[in-house]
């Protein structure tokens, strides 16, 4: 008989086992709150703001364990040193090791960025900035603001943003800039160290990391009059709260110092001096012959005939609208049957230097092979042969038309070839009335073709709404340059009707009248659909699709219609464009009027964020994970160039320090 304490003890063997068992696993606690606090700064060798320094190291402590991300890239210490700093990290230490000899009586500032962040949540220290000297005194003037594109308004982020002392014009093309900062994901950047004096600045997306403006394809902005650093006392408000009570417990004032200029605009633009060379060359077939250069050319290549030099007028130049695609066709019957053609293409290119000058290459364009292999035509091949011999002798075109006809759109005609001759009577529009085709009461108005366009051909009518059209064209209407001739077509269209359209009126304040300026309504993907001048302070819009639209309105000094980009060689500033701040929606068969205050919101906070690209990180952080954070509260955490990461008295937030309005 088993005793009746045995089973019972048994069961106490097993549960002071499980017991065990679970105290001896590993693993992290949970609950508490997620760690949203970024590293803080303890302590450092030497110390921040130190004089006399000699030493080539520098380590900073924290109060957790981090990591420095990026530090190639976001790392920046002025003044420019010939060989790059070595930056590491190792448990809550960070480490700058110069390889040079530090310059004597010298501020050296370490920008960090948000390269440091913590081990476990990734928390970035935002916009910390080390600095001491190897002199007796710290130079502690600073400038700050912010890069734009000219003519999108995007944050630029990632340029180098540098002064110079020397103040000639060409200094930034041949001495790196002296005392640098790196724009952040806002465009936002600040200068330290300066010493007083007179600047200039200039911003420069330095690819190749020379701190110069070497190359002339690398986007730059730059300033048409000097920066004087200087400081002066502004009042701080502090507000401490009664979280228990949820009201205003203590209100502190203290006096800091403001660094001004911090309110630069900096407006970033694409040189239109690329690199230009040939990209490609051929013949397409046995009438024309194809260059495509890398970018617009300031002049046209000129074409010399090696083994035709007797042929006066040997071809006819078709060009793109900027000129960087280039079709020659051939004139000459003996041009067209050569099978080999040298040509001797002198054109614009750029040299070594990264100037413009003339080169001239030999070229041998050579007629294409028909594929496949000779031998016996089926039947199907032989009739194929004979429409085709057929088709040979017409003059192929088309219409570029889809869809029902816009009213405000004219008729576009495309031909396979240059055009020779044209009948523009052999054009008959009607229109239906009733059940009977009838001709228009007036005549259409015809765009003939140009030396740019050779092959294409307008027709423009007052077109009525919601109406029934037919163009119909005779048989010989036009012939080519080959001495093809059209064959005759009947094309019936209708027009939209009136209540498909809505239209835009803008009503513009602000804007200097004597400046003349023109509004490009934009699509969801910030680009230009339409573009109409300023007039009277007025821009209508007509016959659009109903739909979402943006707008900007971009300044026209030269009067050609289109942005202009800068030149730093000729020292001209690109144009400036802003942009309306809301999204404009449009229902069908409505007119809209909108005021439009072009200055009425800074220039930074313009572009509306949906069709902004280039998003700042916390941005996409709050987009991507969901959290409850709201972009209103991210926008309070902006820049604050009076920030001093070593003085506990020193505020992140800017709500009661403006940085600067731009």
């Amino acid at each position: 008989m088993i005793p009746p304490y045995k089973p019972l003890r048994g069961l106490l063997y097993i549960l002071s086992a499980l017991v065990l068992a679970a105290c001896a696993s590993i693993g992290n606690p949970s609950g508490g709150p997620r760690d949203e606090d970024p590293p803080r700064f303890v302590s450092s060798d030497p110390a921040p703001y130190a004089v006399n320094v000699s030493r080539t190291k520098v380590q900073i402590l924290f109060d957790e364990i981090v990591n420095v991300k990026d530090a190639f890239s976001k790392v920046v210490v002025s003044p420019v040193t010939r060989s790059t700093p070595r930056v590491s990290s190792n448990g809550r230490r960070v480490t700058v090791e110069f390889p040079d000899t530090l310059l004597p009586n010298t501020t050296y500032t370490i920008d960090f960025a948000n390269a440091i962040e913590d081990n476990n949540e990734q928390n970035k220290l935002q916009n910390f900035t080390f600095t001491f000297s190897t002199g007796p005194e710290i130079d502690s003037l600073r400038v700050s603001g912010m890069v734009l594109g000219a003519y999108d308004l995007e944050p630029q982020q990632n340029m180098i943003v540098g002064v110079q002392r020397n103040l000639a014009d060409s200094a930034f093309t041949r001495l790196p800039l002296e005392r640098v900062a790196k724009t952040d994901d806002r465009g936002r950047f600040t200068i330290r160290g300066l010493a007083p004096g007179s600047y200039r600045l200039f911003a420069l997306g330095d690819n190749d990391n020379d701190y110069t403006h070497a190359n002339p394809e690398e986007d730059m902005a730059f300033l048409d009059y000097l920066i004087v650093p200087s400081t002066e006392p502004y009042n701080v408000t502090d507000t401490v709260w009664n979280l228990k009570e949820a009201r205003v417990d203590t209100v502190v004032e203290r006096l800091s110092t403001r660094f001004l200029p911090n309110d630069i605009l900096l407006r970033s633009f694409t040189p239109d001096a690329g690199q230009l060379y040939l990209v490609k060359n051929e013949r397409t077939d046995s009438t024309r012959l194809s260059f495509q250069m890398s970018r617009k050319s300031p002049e046209l290549p000129r074409l010399s005939l090696l083994d035709f030099p007797d042929i006066a007028d040997p071809y006819l130049l078709e060009a793109s609208p900027t000129n960087d695609t280039l079709t020659y066709w051939l004139r000459d019957p003996r041009l067209v049957k050569a099978d080999t053609i040298r040509v001797a293409a002198t054109y614009l290119r750029t040299d070594t230097t990264h100037n413009l000058s003339l080169h001239t290459d030999t070229l041998n364009f050579i007629t294409p092979r028909q594929k496949g292999k000779p031998g016996k035509l089926s039947k199907k091949d032989t009739e194929k042969m004979k429409a085709d011999s057929l088709a040979r002798l017409l003059l192929p075109y088309k219409l570029l038309a889809s869809g029902t006809q816009d009213v405000y759109r004219p008729l576009v005609f495309e031909f396979e070839a240059p055009l020779a001759r044209l009948d523009t009577n052999a054009f008959h529009l009607e229109t239906k009335v009733d059940t009977l085709w009838r001709p228009v009461r007036r005549n259409p108005e015809f765009i003939l073709p140009d030396s740019a366009s050779p092959r294409r051909l307008s027709l423009s009518y007052p077109w009525s709404y919601d109406t029934e059209y037919r163009l119909r064209v005779d048989t010989l209407a036009a012939e080519g340059i080959y001495g093809r001739v059209t064959a005759p077509l009947s094309y019936p269209f209708r027009t939209k009707k009136e209540e498909d359209y809505c239209s835009l009126k803008f009503t513009i304040q602000g804007w200097n009248d004597t400046v003349p300026a023109f509004v490009e309504l934009l699509n969801t993907s910030d680009k230009p659909i339409r573009r109409e001048q300023v007039k009277n302070r007025q821009v209508l819009f007509r016959f659009l699709t109903p739909g979402k639209y943006y707008a900007r309105i971009v300044e026209d000094l030269n009067g050609d219609g289109i942005f202009t980009t800068g030149d730093y060689d000729s020292l001209r500033l690109p144009e400036t464009a802003f942009y309306y701040p809301k999204v404009i929606n449009i229902k069908k068969n409505w007119d809209k009027d909108e005021t439009w205050d072009v200055f009425a919101v800074n220039v930074d906070m313009m572009k509306p964020k949906a069709i902004l690209k280039n998003k700042p990180e916390r941005d996409k952080r709050v987009r991507d994970t969901g959290s409850g954070t709201t972009e209103e509260e991210d926008e309070d955490e902006i820049y604050d160039p009076n920030y001093n990461p070593f003085d506990p008295n020193s505020r992140r937030r800017t709500s009661s320090s403006n940085p600067g309005n731009y």
